[in-house]
């Protein structure tokens, strides 16, 4: 019987030093498994890991998703091909340095209610190309310099720490670029949910904002506080004092026709109207 379900699910059978060795590297490697990482727990040379993980691989025990890169495959999956388990660890995987932003750490913080399927990853990594499929999962890839590595908080993924930005920095990298929130339209109603929930900060929003260094940022952030914060005048008037020279997109996806002279910001004509 036991032999039926492993050909029904593509499961080669491996001798008894393998099995050990295999128990200890999926034990031992937290939810996904390199070969540096192989090498290391089973004390063998690189090039050995390397032959072990793919000979495990072809087997049906594991399942690469990336150069070198290999995640168990459960017991109860019927195919070694199968969509990742766990997006975030597999990001920490690849790209750390890096943390999960954007619209994927505005879900996580409940921003949005929106659905996205694209995982957003800040990463200090430079990527070959920004966007990057691994079994089916697109991830977004940002580079960002170390020094904006701040603002973040450890979520536990099973037995993996993944990095995460935090309500005020995802807001703040939101406004560097609404692109990382779908867009200008989507950002701003994360930001009006921010300011509605426990999350809020003010002091450490405008302090993320300036620790970026991004000009664009106080810009946006003025716009959209005297349009849906009014009462927040001290803010607003720190925003008008950190403004950088030349004039910024609302959203640099958008055609913007109207220049809002005090936030040297351009808007597209349906922003116009008051809300």
């Amino acid at each position: 019987m036991a032999e039926n379900k492993n050909s029904i699910k593509g499961l080669s059978g491996i001798g008894k030093l393998d099995r050990k060795r295999l128990g200890q590297v999926v034990r031992d490697a937290k939810g996904s498994v390199s070969v540096s990482d192989a090498a290391k727990i089973l004390n063998v040379a690189s090039p050995d890991a390397a032959k072990m993980l793919s000979r495990w691989a072809k087997k049906g025990w594991l399942s690469r998703v990336y150069r070198g890169v290999y995640v168990p495959v459960p017991l109860e999956s019927r195919s070694a091909d199968m969509p990742l388990e766990n997006a975030w660890v597999i990001a920490e995987k690849l790209f750390s340095p890096c943390y999960i932003g954007g619209w994927s750490a505005a879900e996580n913080w409940g921003l949005t209610e929106q659905i996205f399927r694209k995982v957003v990853v800040m990463t200090t990594q430079k990527p070959r190309r920004s966007l990057c499929v691994i079994k089916g999962t697109e991830f977004i890839l940002r580079m960002i310099p170390e020094k904006a590595m701040f603002g973040l908080k450890p979520i536990w993924q099973g037995q993996v720490k993944v990095m995460l930005s935090d309500p005020s920095r995802t807001i703040i990298d939101m406004l560097g670029d609404p692109a990382l929130g779908g867009g200008i339209r989507t950002v701003a109603d994360m930001f009006v949910n921010y300011l509605k929930s426990e999350n809020k900060n003010m002091e450490l929003l405008l302090k993320y904002a300036k620790q970026l260094g991004n000009g664009a940022v106080f810009k946006r952030l003025g716009f959209m506080l005297e349009r849906f914060a009014p009462q927040e005048k001290d803010a607003i008037e720190q925003c008008s004092t950190e403004l950088t020279k030349g004039n910024t997109k609302l959203d640099a996806g958008l055609a913007a026709d109207r220049l809002i002279t005090h936030w040297r910001l351009w808007i597209p004509e349906s922003w116009s109207k008051a809300k």
